[in-house]
């Protein structure tokens, strides 16, 4: 056990995850890019408290089933690009587990979610809006049905995997 922050993400089907990893693999700044595409539901879990987080987690995602998400747009962030997330039932789903962990997070993670995955940051202001601009051009809504989540142990700089976990198990 360690007492390292956790990291909650969305898993990707694998069209989906093929398309943000390979744009983040491009635009993404190499010397920084240590971990691939993500949709960050909690940036900072109990690291002391894993087996807990899991079966919380776990517990949870299979009583529901797997959610449609929709890839409305795009964001420019000041120093990157962000594809944005919609999804009611993944909301729904992050505000029972924000309720579940409520004496354990963060300010980041205990204000409003704005769900995205960043495909480019901490670039030059003109070299991100210049990749927005290129984006947006082509860009078209899509959809697709996230299988389920994944926990990471945060390294200071790389993520270890510690579990993968499915929806709808039990839905």
């Amino acid at each position: 056990m360690s007492d390292a922050p956790l990291i909650l993400t969305l898993a990707f089907d694998e069209p989906t995850f093929a398309r943000f990893d390979g744009l983040r693999r491009r635009h993404f700044p190499e010397a920084i890019n240590f971990i691939p595409a993500h949709a960050t539901l909690f940036h900072h879990l109990p690291g002391e408290r894993e087996r807990a987080v899991i079966e919380t987690v776990a517990s949870l995602a299979r009583t529901v089933p797997p959610p449609e998400v929709a890839v409305t747009g795009l964001r420019f962030t000041g120093r990157g690009v962000a594809y944005v997330l919609e999804s009611e039932a993944l909301t729904a789903f992050r505000a029972r587990l924000a309720q579940a962990f409520a004496g354990h997070l963060t300010p980041q993670d205990a204000q409003g979610w704005r769900p995205h995955v960043t495909v480019q940051n901490k670039v030059d202001p003109k070299v991100a809006r210049a990749l927005h601009a290129d984006l947006q051009q082509g860009f078209a809504p899509f959809r697709f049905t996230a299988p389920g989540i994944v926990l990471w142990r945060y390294l200071g700089g790389p993520w270890e995997e510690v579990s993968t976990m499915t929806f709808g198990e039990n839905a």
